[in-house]
């Protein structure tokens, strides 16, 4: 069957763009196994070391660490805020609900350098600059949407006559909600929760005005390395940042399948 010219042309643009997200990725991989001294593609021949150095250098280790801590902070509280928000927002019946879903769409509205300068100014305000747990706090805060979309589509999803036959017979609003209501959404809240997760880990911005030299995350360390000069151990920072994209998105297809992840993109 021939194809008409519009199914042709909109292929080409398709695999054009699977090639350009593609390709900058492969790129920092080869470049990471590099053996010389300098960034160069075609790559000088094929080692390991600089892994090696990157486990050699304590400030890296203590990045790494600090954003973990972060990526841990931003989801603990990202789960009660955006599992319950989304509950409120798809069951509850509440004032003015078009108000409240602009309201928790701000952080998409407002740019992020908006946002860095007026948490830096309000955590500043409160003493708690200098500490890891507010990065994952701003980070919770300006990532919150995903989460709530995550778990709304697991929401919507559930049968509310489950709740009803659970409190007819007899059950507690409190024990119909842990017993029935948050295992039914507990797919959409493990998606949320390691989206957030990522999101944590990888932001910048924001970080970058909350941080002081003691307390680096490795976004902020790779931006302050590459202001000098850009050395194949930061192509090794970059393979270590897609191992942990990819290790949640394995998490996530194996524990709830990447389907729920999907449908919360569409809700």
């Amino acid at each position: 069957m021939q194809r008409s010219p519009f199914t042709l042309l909109l292929g080409l643009v398709v695999a054009f763009d699977l090639v350009f997200l593609a390709v900058p990725t492969l790129v920092v991989v080869v470049i990471s196994f590099t053996s010389g001294n300098m960034v160069a593609f075609p790559p000088e021949g094929f080692s390991l070391r600089w892994y090696g150095v990157l486990l050699t250098r304590p400030e890296f280790l203590a990045a790494l660490g600090r954003s973990l801590q972060v990526g841990l902070v931003c989801t603990a509280l990202a789960i009660p805020a955006g599992t319950l928000a989304a509950l409120a927002l798809a069951r509850w019946r509440i004032r003015y609900p078009t108000g409240l879903q602009l309201y928790l769409l701000l952080p998409f509205t407002v740019p992020l350098v908006v946002s860095g300068i007026a948490l830096m100014l309000l955590f500043g305000r409160m003493g708690m600059l200098g500490q890891v747990w507010p990065v994952g706090l701003a980070a919770c805060v300006i990532n919150l949407p995903f989460m709530i979309w995550a778990v709304a589509a697991s929401v919507n999803h559930l049968d509310p006559d489950l709740e009803n036959a659970a409190m007819n017979c007899g059950a507690p609003p409190t024990h119909t909600f842990f017993t029935v209501t948050l295992p039914a959404v507990a797919p959409g809240i493990l998606t949320g929760a390691l989206v957030m997760f990522i999101l944590a880990v990888n932001e910048f911005l924001v970080s970058l005005m909350l941080v002081d030299a003691r307390i680096v995350t490795l976004p902020v360390l790779v931006y302050n390395a590459i202001r000098n000069i850009i050395t194949p151990d930061l192509a090794a920072v970059s393979v270590v940042y897609l191992l942990i994209a990819v290790i949640a998105i394995w998490l996530l297809d194996r524990l709830v399948g990447l389907g729920i992840l999907l449908e919360s993109k569409r809700s």
